[in-house]
This record gives C-alpha cells, structure tokens and sequence, in this order.
C-alpha cells in the first residue's frame, strides 16, 4: 500500500507540479480580473414567423441591455455578440405583448443580463396580402412661358407591392421620385423609380419605370 501510495505522488512529479501551478495561476488570473458592467443597445430579432403573416408596426423595436462580466470581455465586445430573440412560432393575426427577459438574450460565456429595457413590448400583426395598384408619376420643373404638361405616362403603369392586408387597403398608389422636366417643349423620357410611403409595404420585384412627359401649348397644341 506504502508504494502504491508513493508511486501516485512521486511518479512524473515535475508534470504533475507544472500542471497544479498552471492551474493554480489561471484560477488567480481569473478570480483577479475586475467586473465591469456596460450598457448596449441591441435590435429585437424576431424568429420562426409564420408565412402568411406581417409584423404590422411602424417602429422597430430595440432594447436596451445592460451586461455584467470580466472588463476584458466586455471591452472587446460588439452589438453582434449581443442577440435579443423572441420566437414567433404558431403566431396568429392580431395584437401580443411580449416580455423581454434575460433568456431571450445571447451573450458570450462569462457575461451576466442584469437589465433589459423594455421588459415587455407590444405588436400587431397581420395577414400578408398582395396587391396591384397604379403608377403615379411625380413631375417638376420649369418650363417655357406658355408651355405647360399636358399628359403623362407611366410605363409600366401598374406594380405589384405585398404587405399586412389592411395597410394595402388604405393604400391609393405608388408614386414615383420626381423626374425633373425642365425645358421640356415637346416629348421627353425618364427613367425613375417608384415606391410606396408605407415603410411595411414593400414593391415586388422591382424595376425601373419609364415616365413620358408630353408639353403643349396654352392653346393646347401638342408639340412633337
């Protein structure tokens, strides 16, 4: 028993040694290392949201989260080691309100949530829809004394745009940047392109639209 007993402790002493300093040393290197606590600014990402649905608000929501940890890990972090998460899974249309804790957020190893702002927030949502609505072309410009426009034409005069069902309602048409047509006397073209004020209703497939100005006369005669 005496030399199984020494030859536990004596057999590769120098690694053995080596090893129980290195740990001993990274233990103080670590329990030396001062707690800082930062505050960060981070997007809410929304995940798992069903197909046939919109989040139906204007704002996009963030949260402010204030972090916990070793001041070297907190000095050599960014907004992407910092994830706020809500699963939208099995969502319905209509109107929720979520709370925001500590186990919607990711963060790195060694690093505490210690508050999050808000701790709840509230959406809508509804159903997605698509919808085929008209061109409206916006034109400015100064033109020659007597000359003013007489037609205008889209090309293509229609786009299809998709978003939650009850905005497309609203929506009359999309609308073009302005095209400038100053000094126009006859027929010009630009190219432009069109959008949608909505910020939640989105064109698709976009593409260029062609706007065809025609000028005329105060007696209104056309010009060519």
């Amino acid at each position: 028993m005496g030399n199984w007993m020494r030859r536990l402790f004596l057999d590769h002493f120098i690694y053995k040694a080596i090893s129980l300093l290195l740990a001993v040393g990274l233990w103080l290197a670590v329990a030396r290392t001062p707690v800082a606590e930062i505050e960060m600014r981070v997007p809410i990402e929304f995940r798992n949201l069903p197909d046939n649905l919109e989040v139906d608000s204007a704002s996009f929501t963030e949260a402010e989260v204030r972090l916990r940890g070793p001041e070297r890990v907190l000095h050599g972090m960014s907004v992407a080691d910092v994830r706020a998460e809500v699963d939208l899974s099995n969502m319905q249309a209509g109107e929720r309100t979520f709370d925001l804790t500590a186990r919607h957020v990711r963060v790195p190893d060694d690093v505490q949530v210690v508050q999050i702002i808000p701790g709840q927030f509230h959406l809508s949502f509804d159903n997605r829809d698509q919808r085929t609505v008209e061109v409206h072309p916006r034109v400015t410009g100064t033109f020659a004394s007597g000359m003013r426009v007489a037609q205008v034409i889209a090309d293509p005069p229609n786009i299809t745009v998709t978003g939650p069902r009850h905005r497309l309602e609203k929506l009359e048409a999309a609308t073009t940047d302005p095209v400038d047509a100053s000094g126009t006397m006859g027929r010009a073209s630009f190219t432009t392109q069109a959008y949608v004020a909505d910020p939640l209703i989105q064109v698709v497939k976009p593409r260029p639209i062609r706007v065809t100005v025609i000028m005329e006369g105060a007696g209104g005669e056309k010009n060519k």
